[in-house]
């Protein structure tokens, strides 16, 4: 993928990885508050390997989770993005869409907003029928903004993450899906 690349919404631009993303992405990582429905914090080491995962990924599918950044603000503020989860679940292959943003940022619709954009590239570009998202049962704010996006929920499709301890918390997930005829762009 081209340093050029960006999605465009209303007041943030979702764009390619740079190298002085790095330090923010890790702090990302390392907040308890953004971290609190993962099943770990991520070391700053982790977060190195994982940032060079991101922007190959991203480089070679043409699609990822892309730094998102305040039109005329911040230049990081977290990510949004596609993914290909590698995991083995009874909705896979599929293609994924999440968020992670700075606690800073929470509340003020970032997330729904970046994540309309690239929905909108995932259906329009990429020309994907569908579209899933899922998190862990305890996630109220993700929760409202996948339903915010239009995506619906059906109880028994919802699994046990399969990459997370059989005995912990976190593992019990919901599944939301979109379809491409029922996606709603920004106005």
């Amino acid at each position: 993928m081209s340093d050029e690349f960006e999605i465009r919404t209303a007041r943030l631009r979702l764009r390619s990885w740079r190298e002085d993303d790095f330090e923010a992405y890790a702090a990302l990582n390392l907040d308890p508050r953004v971290m609190e429905f993962y099943p770990s914090l991520v070391s700053r080491d982790e977060s190195r390997e994982r940032f060079a995962r991101w922007r190959a990924r991203t480089a070679a599918r043409g699609y990822g989770f892309w730094p998102v950044e305040v039109i005329g603000g911040p230049p990081f503020i977290g990510m949004v993005g596609l993914a290909d989860p590698d995991f083995d679940a009874h909705f896979l292959p599929g293609v994924e869409i999440g968020w992670r943003l700075a606690a800073e940022h929470w509340g003020r619709g970032y997330a729904t907003e970046a994540a309309r954009g690239a929905l909108a590239f995932g259906f329009e570009r990429l020309g994907l029928a569908e579209i899933v998202s899922f998190t862990t049962t305890a996630n109220v704010r993700s929760r409202r903004v996948m339903e915010k996006l239009g995506m619906h929920r059906s109880p028994e499709e919802d699994f046990l993450h399969p990459l997370i301890a059989e005995a912990h918390p976190l593992r019990p997930h919901v599944l939301y899906r979109l379809r491409r005829e029922a996606f709603v762009p920004a106005p």
